[in-house]
């Protein structure tokens, strides 16, 4: 299952801040796998809960800088992992970036948007033009009702949306590309303070979305495509972040 994951994902393709497929080695034999988005005690206890053969999750263990000392938060997390014998299995910039299955594609099926284009380091941003009619304020509506919160709205200058940018978590550092290639408002999971400026001088208008909120869709949507074709009985568990 990993090695058609790595494949299907062309995960060897991206740099990434950490180590993408099986993080940690479990049971050789996979019947149930939970999905979510961050493997964190709360998720881990949940997967044991339902018994779960191996975690899938977007956001992993492992991530460039760390010390590599397990100790604290990192002790716990593993010590029940090993302990149940669960596969933990990651991938983050590979899922963000898949045409169908990933963050960004399902995102956007989510807020009636088709992509046309790509932008960014390692083409993870999307863009599209916008529904005829679309006001600032019905996209943020559309954001509020998909992902159950409200997104944070930095409105620009006022001007008619016509392209659209988007991309997935703590995508703010892509707003300045966003803005080279022609959209007129760009969303992600969250907001800096340089984002305001730039939409305040430029025009474009910002909508920070969560960061968790807007992760949500692509691992349950790989989730269920592994299942269908490996027969594996597959359950997401969302485990509230209000980042």
């Amino acid at each position: 299952m990993v090695g058609y994951t790595q494949m299907l994902l062309e995960a060897g393709r991206f740099k990434d801040y950490g180590p993408n497929g099986l993080q940690v080695e479990g049971r050789p034999a996979i019947h149930k796998l939970v999905t979510g988005v961050t493997a964190s005690l709360a998720l881990i206890e949940a997967a044991i809960e339902q018994e779960a053969d191996a975690i899938l999750v977007h956001h992993g263990l492992f991530w460039r800088g760390q010390d590599g000392r397990v100790t604290g938060w990192m002790r716990q997390r593993l010590s029940r992992l090993l302990a149940h014998d669960i596969n933990l299995i990651a991938y983050h910039l590979p899922l963000d970036a898949h045409d169908s299955l990933g963050n960004n594609a399902q995102w956007g099926q989510r807020l009636g948007l088709t992509a046309d284009a790509r932008f960014g380091d390692q083409d993870l941003g999307f863009m599209g033009a916008a529904p005829d009619g679309l006001s600032l304020d019905s996209l943020a509506n559309r954001v509020r009702d998909a992902l159950g919160r409200e997104p944070v709205v930095l409105a620009g200058d006022g001007r008619p949306l016509r392209r659209i940018a988007w991309c997935s978590g703590g995508a703010q550092g892509y707003f300045e590309q966003a803005i080279a290639a022609g959209a007129d408002v760009f969303l992600t999971g969250e907001v800096s303070e340089p984002q305001a400026h730039y939409a305040r001088e430029t025009g474009v208008a910002y909508l920070a979305c969560g960061h968790h909120a807007s992760e949500r869709y692509g691992v349950q949507a790989l989730g269920a495509h592994l299942s269908e074709r490996f027969g594996l009985h597959h359950v997401f568990i969302d485990v509230p972040n209000p980042a």
